[in-house]
């Protein structure tokens, strides 16, 4: 039956004031500077395995050919030149005249390779300096993870537990190990989604003090408030435009996220008893909602460019030149014109992308580690390398931790379960970031795509284990038994995803092995 704007009012009305609130709020944990510490301690263990022997191996590998000399190009003369053929040969013996006076088309914008410009402008142009800001990067997406879990959880426990899980995840670890942009990307949008959170607290406090005072007064709710000035929501969108201008896959986020927050707005103005929520929201919240995020990261975005727009010589910076405009052409500025068709020729290049790779893989495989990336692999005898065995092998390899990963696929279901029918918005948050970060990729059936991409997705798998992990501790007030049975099934699972990580840590890191003791490690054909 459905009940009129009349019938909702009166109801909100008849509820006490701190009942309206705590339906709109909830306390965070009550355990001061722990809240910090524990996440920071996680973010300590994240740094251990990230940082030690980050020169590791000393060579250039998989696609760090590309984004260590653009970024390098890129700190040299602002935007990406081409380099010889020798390249990685010359760099590797510290000679760094590399680039020819000819512009190279890049496929990917500047931001993440700016970042890694920063780390070898501190280290310069060699292994760790190169690496260095993937690895901070994969360092602060744990923190971030721990931080936003403590806050989706009210338990900094559980979040501190999701970043354990992303600290030690074989594939977490070899993104941050490696001058690829993607732990990068992982980085600006798990931040954007930590904002997001925060404004969707923030917001419903805000509610709950209105909605308070007008039952105290006995007033009907009416259209509701506005809040306009929302910080965390224009972080968001700087984040998100990073995020962009760091590799393109973070529209998919702008979108999934935009929605998002729209639809936690809805739940708010519902839970408040403001009348027809859902188009008082899309009338009053939207356009705020679409200026405060959209904006941001458009200009963000736009701002990353500027190396390219202020270089005469960039690729195809003078293209608007040699193609005047016509019609409501002539309005733009031929820098706006030149940087459009340039993005026209990456998109194109973007979708065409179907050449042969042998670790190329199809979205759908890549939960459950169906074909992993090898970024280098070297075989040695004995006395070679350090070898100490008949065989060894040296191997980066850019694997999930297995009892994670499958243990997060049946974590997805459960979330699903729970947002569908107990519509829990922390299982439905947790949803919109797999959304966000792999449920496009699923499209895309004929371009070369890869596992490692999935870097992305490991912030929300995490906090999906962890969520179910709270459902298996129980409620506070749940007996001391079924506490105790579900802490150890917890803890034992943590244990394990910790135990087997350690076990998998030296394929992850270069690290010299005997062959057999690699073989063992690769449980399937399709991982070699």
């Amino acid at each position: 039956m459905t009940r009129t704007v009349d019938a909702v009012e009166a109801s909100s009305a008849d509820k006490p004031a701190g009942l309206l609130r705590a339906r709109l709020t909830r306390p965070m944990p009550n355990d001061g500077l722990w809240g910090w510490i524990g996440p920071l301690l996680v973010g300590g263990i994240a740094a251990v395995l990230r940082l030690v022997n980050l020169s590791r191996p000393h060579k250039i590998i998989f696609d760090e050919t590309y984004y260590a000399k653009d970024a390098l190009s890129q700190l040299e003369f602002g935007y990406a030149r081409s380099f010889i053929e020798s390249a990685d040969e010359r760099i590797l013996a510290g000679d760094l005249d590399v680039f020819t006076d000819e512009p190279s088309f890049v496929v990917h914008p500047p931001v993440g390779k700016f970042l890694i410009g920063q780390g070898i402008r501190l280290l310069g142009m060699e292994p760790a300096g190169w690496r260095l800001a993937t690895a901070l990067a994969g360092i602060v997406t744990v923190v971030l993870v721990a931080r936003v879990g403590r806050r989706l959880f009210r338990s900094t426990l559980l979040g501190c537990a999701a970043g354990l899980l992303l600290a030690v995840d074989g594939l977490a670890i070899t993104m941050s190990r490696t001058a690829i942009l993607d732990g990068i990307l992982a980085m600006f949008i798990v931040a954007a989604f930590a904002c997001l959170v925060v404004d969707r607290d923030r917001v419903r406090e805000k509610f709950a003090d209105w909605a308070a005072a007008r039952v105290s007064a006995d007033r009907p709710m009416g259209d509701g408030p506005l809040f306009a000035w929302r910080p965390w929501r224009l972080a968001a969108g700087v984040a998100l435009g990073l995020a962009c201008a760091t590799k393109w896959s973070g529209l998919y986020a702008v979108a999934v996220f935009g929605l998002m927050t729209v639809v936690w707005e809805i739940s708010a103005r519902r839970t408040a008893g403001i009348r027809s929520p859902v188009l008082n929201t899309l009338l009053r919240d939207g356009p705020v909602a679409f200026v405060t995020i959209i904006g941001p990261a458009l200009l963000t975005y736009l701002v990353s460019w500027s190396g390219w727009i202020s270089a005469e010589n960039s690729w195809g910076r003078q293209w608007a030149v040699s193609n005047p405009s016509s019609g409501l052409g002539v309005l733009l500025p031929d820098w706006l014109r030149s940087l459009w068709h340039y993005h026209d020729d990456m998109w194109k290049f973007h979708t065409g992308l179907n050449s042969e790779h042998d670790y190329a893989s199809q979205a759908w495989s890549w939960l459950y580690l169906g074909r992993p990336v090898s970024f280098d692999y070297e075989g040695f005898e004995a006395g070679e390398a350090g070898c100490t065995a008949d065989q060894c092998s040296q191997a980066v390899l850019a694997l999930g931790t297995p009892p994670l990963w499958w243990g997060a696929c049946l974590a997805l279901l459960v979330c699903l379960w729970w947002w569908f029918f107990r519509r829990d918005w922390r299982a439905g948050a947790i949803l919109a970031g797999v959304v966000a970060t792999w449920v496009p990729w699923l499209a895309f059936t004929d371009r070369t795509i890869f596992y490692f991409y999935a870097v992305v997705i490991v912030p929300f798998l995490v906090l999906a284990v962890a969520f179910v992990l709270g459902l298996l501790l129980g409620p506070p007030d749940a007996s001391l038994q079924r506490r105790a049975i579900g802490a150890a099934v917890a803890g034992g699972f943590v244990l394990i995803v910790v135990v087997v990580a350690a076990w998998f840590y030296p394929i992850h890191v270069d690290q010299v092995i005997p062959y057999d003791d690699w073989r063992a490690r690769m449980w399937f054909d399709d991982w070699i």
